[in-house]
């Protein structure tokens, strides 16, 4: 490809990166402005130009999906012979080339997981640990190599670093951290973080191979430049070998993995290790609406994670909406009830994500979107009837109930049952897989008390109806809303994005506590809103639970974005406001299963008994059919509903709680000849 059709197409930003062919070069790359366009032009404009060698180009970036998309583009633009790598893969190459020839010796065999040998180093130090208490020192150890800390140091420094390990304390991780480089070396293994320990210390001490690396690679491009740890930057500087050519690429406000290393200080303090460096900010927007990239430029505006200021290139959209709603089931709900109603308006259902802080939070939108057969995928994490602790937790209480006899109060042995899983009514203090395991059983926790609260009964009941949710949830999909945590959500864009849990103490999350940790989670909000293209909907949950009391104030991050004086936007009401009145006493209904069916629990039913009697053999006649249980097709509620509201037309039966558009389209010819016979 020619140069100058290389230059055609890009903005006058993006131009400027593309003719900024020698280094030093910092590019201040704000969401969704086309950096991987400008810096694939660049690296190509330098091939047609002669500028570069190909093969002398060493582009870097963090994970093997971004850098395969690197290469295809570079592929399409003429330069195929650039090296598009992570910086392990660029490492392993160079690792294993060099490492037979200078130390005459096969190179370490590279473990894919840390635990097994980390349990050996544990046991050493006469520690029993569960796999999530592992899996917990297996990240300690690798913040610790890629920011260069040694077992030696890490007692004192864990402190002044608010670094912690639940349950183990900080001389304890130190002398595991030493065991586990002992057992590794035992057994001539190496693990990631030695691939990049490795290489750099190969480059240092040995001139003639840091002298040929540095022969073959004499431009360099690093992407999400504020993600780099120290180890990747000390690698980074062995590479370049005291030369400048080297060009950056990042943004300080997308910078949300602190906890695990990374440094944004490398991207912000570029032009004072590199005088002279040139600066280019790509602010033009290509992905959200006005809207969109409006309220995300306010919400870091004044503060230091401050980038660059955005501006939209796509044309007015819908408002960003702000909701508040009474509880986290009626949050569910009400999203559950949008989505819906975005996919029957032709939204693709792979264009639309649901986003929360953390994995636990999805329980309830998992329900709600099985609910109105809306497919879902769980991006990050298995579903959360898949969690182990779930699974384990719910096999216990069914235990519970068989061999105590069904304990009457159904509190009471979901109570007893979770503590002997190690679940307290306050969560732990440290972030990592004990607080996650935590999370997952007060889920369940927060399930029992809402079923506890639509159904009295007992024990036994309320595994049924976990059992029920499960076989719900679990109907395999090929495609469908996502739901990820915001920190899964990097990188990726949908036309449609609710923002869900925006309270305080879920954003920032709890253990946020100093300044700069509050920071990084007004970062993570920021990458949140800025998946969206089009439409945005940031909520949260005055309660835990229906009928609690609505305590939670929303997030301190949406002062000034959201209306003032307002708990929600001027759109209008949301679900968990509709048929908030018993139709019978009129008085306020309080739970999910008041609201689905339109009355009070203590109300008498006034649904027609033989329309009900009706639908319950359809209902078994149709779920013999599909070989699902009966629930599957209606519950118990819904069909009461059906039978106290006698719907007239499809657009009714829609709004039914429990009953979504797929379903109508299933059985609302059926449901509505029923209703229609006298």
């Amino acid at each position: 490809m020619r140069s100058n059709d290389l230059l055609t197409g890009l903005d006058p930003e993006q131009r400027q990166v593309a003719e900024a062919l020698r280094g030093p070069v910092q590019v201040l790359a704000g969401a969704g402005t086309g950096k991987t366009r400008a810096i694939t032009h660049r690296i190509a404009h330098g091939v047609a130009t002669g500028v570069y060698q190909p093969t002398e180009v060493l582009a870097v970036t963090f994970t093997a999906r971004a850098a395969g998309e690197m290469r295809t583009r570079l592929r399409a633009l003429g330069a195929p012979g650039v090296q598009a790598r992570t910086f392990h893969a660029a490492a392993l190459r160079q690792l294993r080339y060099f490492w037979p020839n200078v130390y005459g010796a096969d190179l370490p065999q590279l473990t894919e997981s840390k635990l097994a040998l980390m349990a050996q180093a544990a046991r050493k130090q006469r520690l029993s640990p569960d796999q999530g208490m592992l899996r917990d020192l297996a990240s300690e150890v690798e913040w610790c190599k890629v920011s260069n800390v040694r077992p030696d140091d890490y007692a004192a420094l864990a402190p002044t670093r608010g670094r912690e390990v639940s349950g183990v304390d900080p001389a304890t991780v130190a002398r595991v951290f030493g065991s586990y480089e002992e057992v590794k070396r035992a057994a001539n293994r190496m693990d990631m973080e030695d691939v990049l320990l490795l290489t750099a210390a190969l480059l240092a001490e040995d001139e003639r191979v840091a002298a040929q690396v540095r022969r073959q690679y004499k431009f360099f491009t690093v992407d999400e430049f504020q993600d780099v740890s120290p180890l990747q930057s000390a690698l980074l500087d062995l590479w370049l070998g005291g030369r400048d050519e080297l060009c950056v690429v990042g943004d300080p406000a997308q910078t949300i993995y602190s906890f695990a290393g990374a440094d944004a200080d490398f991207l912000r303090n570029f032009p004072q290790r590199y005088p002279g460096a040139s600066k280019v900010e790509l602010v033009r927007n290509y992905r959200s609406t006005p809207e969109v990239v409006t309220a995300a430029n306010s919400l870091l505006s004044g503060t230091r994670s401050r980038g660059v200021e955005l501006r939209s290139q796509r044309s007015a959209g819908p408002a960003v909406r702000y909701v508040e709603h009474d509880d986290e089931v009626a949050e569910a709900e009400a999203v559950a009830s949008e989505i819906a109603k975005l996919v029957a308006s032709g939204v693709p259902v792979g264009e639309i994500a649901v986003l929360f802080r953390i994995n636990a939070q999805s329980e309830a939108f998992e329900d709600a979107l099985a609910a109105r057969q809306v497919p879902y995928v769980v991006r990050g994490a298995a579903r959360f009837y898949d969690r182990p602790e779930v699974r384990q937790a719910i096999t216990l209480l069914r235990g519970t109930a068989r061999s105590e006899g069904d304990p009457d109060d159904l509190m009471d042995g979901v109570r007893a049952t979770l503590s002997g899983m190690g679940w307290a009514p306050e969560p732990p203090t440290a972030r990592g897989s004990a607080r996650d395991r935590w999370e997952s059983l007060q889920a369940l926790f927060t399930q029992a008390e809402i079923y506890a609260a639509e159904h009295p009964g007992r024990l036994g009941d309320f595994v049924d109806d976990l059992d029920r949710r499960a076989a719900e949830q679990h109907a395999p999909v090929a495609g469908g809303v996502t739901l990820a945590t915001l920190h899964t959500a990097k990188g990726l864009e949908w036309d449609a994005v609710f923002l869900c849990g925006v309270q305080e103490g879920s954003i920032p999350i709890t253990f946020a506590q100093t300044p700069v940790e509050v920071e990084e989670e007004r970062r993570l909000l920021y990458v949140g809103m800025t998946r969206a293209r089009v439409h945005l909907r940031v909520s949260w949950a005055a309660a835990r639970n229906p009928g609690g009391r609505k305590t939670r104030k929303p997030s301190r991050f949406l002062d000034g974005l959201r209306p003032a004086g307002s708990s929600s936007s001027s759109t209008g009401p949301t679900r968990s406001r509709g048929h908030q009145m018993c139709r019978t006493c009129g008085t306020p209904l309080s739970s999910a299963g008041e609201r689905k069916v339109g009355r009070c629990d203590g109300c008498p039913a006034a649904y027609d008994e033989a329309l009900f009697d009706r639908l319950k053999s359809w209902r078994l006649e149709r779920a013999g059919e599909a070989k699902v249980p009966a629930y599957v097709v209606f519950t118990d509620r819904t069909l009461e509903a059906i039978a106290e509201v006698r719907p007239g037309s499809p657009e009714a039966l829609l709004r039914i709680g429990g009953i979504g558009a797929k379903k109508v389209e299933q059985y609302g010819d059926d449901v509505l000849a029923l209703v229609a016979q006298d």
